[in-house]
């Protein structure tokens, strides 16, 4: 069974490009356009988020701070997908417990190599 990975990113064309990657790799995809959205849409079978550092309504840090609140989430890999390359942002987010760093735009072939280690 393929694992599901969720995107969470405020872009449509960041989601899109994500879920193509993805899914042509064999893995099943939902997405959420924010942190709340994600949050209300959690399903104990997602086994990686992917996420975007700012969003409105509910950014990245805050999202994995409250993953990260719950039993059930609390081990699962997160991995941000941002513009953002500042040390002290990378920093925070190793704070929060995030597996990985990639800076948009990706390039798929590396993508998919973070994603394979994280869910392989």
């Amino acid at each position: 069974m393929p694992a599901k990975i969720m995107c969470v990113d405020d872009s449509n064309t960041i989601r899109s490009l994500v879920k193509k990657t993805l899914v042509t790799a064999g893995f099943e995809f939902v997405e959420a356009e924010n942190g709340q959205d994600a949050l209300d849409n959690l399903s104990a079978d997602i086994e990686l988020f992917i996420v975007d550092v700012n969003m409105p309504v509910m950014g990245g840090y805050e999202f994995v701070e409250n993953l990260k609140k719950q039993a059930e989430y609390k081990t699962k890999p997160v991995v941000f997908l941002t513009t953002e390359s500042s040390a002290d942002k990378k920093e925070k987010g190793k704070s929060l417990g995030i597996n990985g760093w990639i800076v948009k735009p990706f390039e798929p072939a590396s993508f998919l190599k973070v994603i394979d280690m994280l869910v392989g």
